[in-house]
């Protein structure tokens, strides 16, 4: 008899998994909702969807800010604003030589509050110019997080400037697990994101995930470290964030469920759902 209780808790346990990640909330660590998304989705259609999603919480950067102000003003329980340097999508590859950028950026920081600077992108020796060294120390002043897409060599330059800098990697650099983990081990300061990766991890058609086994060990072994996110960079992605949301559900199970409570929402959570409400 006790046996056959412990066979039936056991049992209980494993179809409980699944359920159990069908209701995970997520934290989405990457999202933008820029000027050539605002017709296309319409404020309250986006704040619709990051609730039909399940995110616990959405961090939200645009080009220019008023997109994530939209935003914000109509969910501020669950968008969090992220300052992009960037006016206007050209800017991607001009703002890091661009002086102006930073007067705007004193404008809304002074203006708003934000859990981070980003996201921007910088690579190699760019990371040195007088505008993101400005950036940075305006990070520092402001007690934000630095969302930088870029590759290792950027990210180590940021380090140098300020040792205090916190960083939240883009895409994990778009880099091999192993080299991810090496840079996390450098870093004691250094999340990463995994927004526009499925390397990861792979869904079958029955929506069962697994996870890749470099990037198992990796999870493993840095489980605080990581965080998932989307990456609305088109308007169209917005009708993607639902799905996205269950994409991550399903390789998340895949792990131990500590492990993917971490990366899939508490990481998010303890780092900056509180950010707002400091004084």
């Amino acid at each position: 008899m006790r046996l056959g209780f412990i066979g039936l808790a056991l049992i209980g346990l494993v179809l409980a998994g699944p359920a159990r990640a069908a209701d995970m909330p997520i934290f989405d660590a990457h999202l933008h909702y820029s000027h050539d998304a605002w017709n296309v989705v319409p404020p309250a259609e986006a704040v619709k969807i990051l609730r039909q999603a399940g995110l616990r919480k959405a961090m939200v950067s645009s080009s220019d800010d008023e997109g994530t102000q939209k935003l914000h003003a109509l969910a501020p329980d669950l968008v969090l604003p992220v300052l992009r340097p960037y006016r206007k999508r050209s800017d991607i590859s001009t703002w890091m030589r661009d002086d102006s950028v930073i007067d705007y950026l004193q404008q809304r920081l002074a203006r708003y509050r934000y859990v981070g600077i980003g996201e921007f992108h910088i690579y190699g020796a760019d990371a040195d110019l007088p505008v993101v060294r400005r950036m940075v120390q305006l990070a520092k002043q402001y007690k934000l997080y630095l969302h930088l897409h870029g590759d290792a060599e950027a990210v180590q330059r940021v380090f140098v400037q300020d040792p205090q800098a916190r960083i939240l990697w883009a895409h994990s650099g778009f880099d091999q697990p192993d080299k991810v983990s090496a840079m996390l081990d450098k870093h004691p300061a250094l999340w990463a994101d995994l927004a526009f990766r499925n390397d990861q991890a792979s869904v079958d058609a029955a929506g069962k995930g697994k996870v890749a086994p470099a990037w198992r060990d990796v999870f493993m072994r840095h489980a605080d470290r990581f965080l998932v996110g989307t990456d609305t960079f088109a308007p169209e992605r917005w009708y993607y964030v639902i799905e996205h949301a269950k994409y991550s559900r399903a390789w998340l199970a895949d792990l131990p469920s500590d492990v993917a409570d971490k990366i899939g929402w508490q990481n998010g959570e303890r780092l900056f759902a509180k950010m707002l409400e400091a004084d």
